[in-house]
């Protein structure tokens, strides 16, 4: 039997689609994690797994082994799949599951019987530290290690995966592959999306390692290195603190030793060094050592070179932050970057405000939309209409928003950004073009929309509420999404900010490769000049791209800029323009930071994420 003969292209595009972004793998839409993957978490088991096993068999890459029969013949069709990945990239897997099932069936009946996959020596010796249900070589598995969407990173199947339960098991697994010059990547809760976690030798998944400790009198908690941004988010709000975080899918512990973690809360909060309390490594060699011991590699030290990890980390305890009963988002509109930027740089110097961002019309209108198409023609809105190019977003206590208000002209504040919300699919329908035309106005359009006196009006216009914002989706989806935004947490500005479920929505009709560089905010000339060069390179090589959002940093004299190219990863074409486009841009960035002080590359400070911000802002 031909597998391409079980699986129509339709699904095996859907299936070759897959973001690896890992957000099946946490339950933040309250949906319930896939139920075999809950009991036994290797990828495979996970709808991304799936996706990956489905790719493959498609393409005839893998046998029909018996964890391929165990994978799919566990699948229930619970259809939470479905629910996770529409709302952040409005992909559907349930097809692909199902397809998978009908491919099994015709399988079966065909009297065919799957490969048995020998065991060797490593991987006895692997099952001996961690168990027999812990450790596989078996293709269905590793499969789902083998690669993600990073356009230039070839696809590399591992020999062996381990989950180990602990760090002692962690330790010995490295002692192992040390003494059989065996080679070994660890991996988190998902692909690095940038090639950087393949390995012909061992994987070490450390979705076991979940352990969550908090230390509210310290203002701290201790977590194992499989923790996610969300399960740690959620914890600490439940006690009333708050973590910076990234993803929400993301590992903590390994999103600090790649890129120091950074987010809009980066603005107070801080990168790299200022999260941790303390963490435990284990080097190449098995040798265990916490970065607070005096004989310890300076893992706070900085050097410009891409270099490698200081070691698998193995736990750490790090900092929260106390939240207030009072805080709220607010959103204040631009019509043009440079404002947007000073503006930021000034509430930051004036220590006004917790997490800080400008966001661009694409980041805003995506950020809020729950389709993809809504949420192009909300842009047109935004930028067209209301002349919003971009916005600073703000998370603030009472004394914050006072201060913002007596600064700017008007605001987005969080009732009318929740109306925006709701209303959105009667946004993008009604005649408000017709509307600001006929209304007189020297400034932008934007504030005579949201004057007081005309608040009442839009509101009227958008019927904003749960029925019609679930109108914009699927019809099997809406009873699904009108039961989502019933919950208040979802039109929560503070709450989007903290738990960031909605970052993921920045890919959603194609991978995002995201370009990271430390900037200072003044002279405004250099952001600029980056972006101009930005899109430029992206114009030459016929790559869509678009500002992704600023934070600043260290009371507004850094901040963090990103830039976003959005590819078809499945497409050889397109990672061609890619390759060519990284040749450009590496070298106009590095021009750049050679000749103006705080211009840093993040590539350089990969894998060098506990370091001090001082020690690469500065110098």
């Amino acid at each position: 039997m031909t597998p391409l003969d079980h699986i129509p292209e339709d699904i095996r595009r859907t299936a070759a689609q897959c973001r690896h972004y890992a957000m099946c793998k946490i339950d933040y839409l309250e949906t319930g994690l896939c139920p075999p993957a809950k009991k036994t978490p290797y990828v495979g088991y996970f709808p991304q797994g799936r996706m990956d096993l489905c790719d493959a068999l498609a393409k005839d890459l893998i046998p029909v082994t018996e964890a391929a029969v165990d994978i799919i013949s566990s699948c229930t069709l619970c259809g939470s799949c479905d629910r996770q990945c529409h709302f952040v990239t409005g992909m559907r897997p349930m097809k692909v599951m199902q397809a998978l099932k009908a491919f099994l069936d015709a399988f079966q009946e065909k009297g065919e019987k799957p490969a048995v996959i020998l065991e060797d020596e490593p991987l006895k010796a692997l099952k001996n530290i961690v168990g027999e249900k812990w450790a596989t070589n078996d293709p269905a598995h590793l499969i789902a290690y083998a690669n993600d969407p990073f356009p230039l990173a070839d696809r590399q199947m591992p020999g062996y995966v381990v989950l180990p339960g602990s760090a002692d098991e962690l330790v010995e697994i490295v002692k192992y592959a040390d003494r059989s010059e065996i080679p070994i990547v660890v991996r988190g809760n998902g692909g690095s999306v940038f090639g950087f976690v393949f390995t012909r030798g061992i994987i070490i998944d450390v979705n076991r390692m979940k352990k969550i400790q908090l230390d509210p009198d310290n203002w701290s908690a201790v977590i194992e290195p499989g923790v996610t941004s969300f399960e740690l988010q959620k914890a600490a709000a439940e006690h009333g603190y708050r973590v910076n975080t990234a993803e929400p899918a993301a590992t903590v512990c390994g999103n600090i030793v790649c890129t120091g973690l950074f987010s809009t809360w980066a603005n107070v909060y801080g990168v790299g060094a200022d999260h941790i309390v303390d963490m435990t490594f284990v080097d190449k060699h098995g040798t265990v050592f916490s970065i607070n011991d005096k004989n310890a590699p300076n893992v706070f030290g900085f050097k410009e070179a891409v270099l490698p990890s200081p070691g698998i980390c193995t736990g750490a305890r790090v900092r929260m932050h106390p939240v207030t009963d009072d805080e709220q988002g607010i959103l204040v509109p631009f019509t043009t970057l440079a404002d947007a930027v000073c503006f930021a740089k000034d509430i930051s110097r004036r220590r006004i405000g917790l997490a800080v961002g400008i966001l661009g019309g694409h980041y805003l209108s995506t950020f809020i939309s729950p389709t993809l198409a809504l949420a192009e023609q909300t842009r047109d809105v935004f930028s067209g209409i209301l002349e919003m190019t971009c916005v600073v977003s703000v998370i603030g206590d009472k004394y914050t928003r006072r201060s913002i208000r007596q600064m700017v002209p008007c605001v987005i504040d969080s009732s009318t950004l929740k109306m925006f919300m709701l209303g959105l699919p009667q946004l993008v329908r009604s005649d408000l073009a017709d509307i600001v035309q006929g209304l007189e106005s020297d400034g932008p359009a934007y504030e005579t929309v949201l004057s007081e006196e005309m608040l009442p009006v839009l509101e009227k216009i958008l019927s904003p509420s749960p029925e019609t914002i679930a109108a914009a989706v699927d019809e099997d989806l809406r009873d699904f999404y009108e039961a989502l935004y019933s919950r208040p947490h979802m039109t929560d500005m503070v709450w989007l900010a903290m738990f960031r479920i909605v970052s993921a929505r920045m890919s959603r009709h194609k991978h995002m490769f995201a370009f990271l560089i430390y900037v200072p905010l003044e002279p405004v000339d250099v952001i600029q000049e980056l972006i101009t060069s930005f899109g430029q390179i992206a114009e030459k090589h016929g790559i869509e791209h678009d500002l992704g959002f600023i934070t600043p940093l260290d009371l507004g004299k850094r901040g963090i800029l990103e830039y976003d190219y959005y590819i078809d990863h499945t497409d050889s074409k397109e990672s061609e323009k890619i390759r060519l486009a990284v040749a450009d841009i590496e070298p106009m960035v590095d021009k750049l930071s050679s000749t103006c002080k705080g211009v840093k590359f993040l590539k350089y400070i990969f894998s060098q994420g506990c370091a001090r911000k001082e020690n690469f802002l500065y110098t």
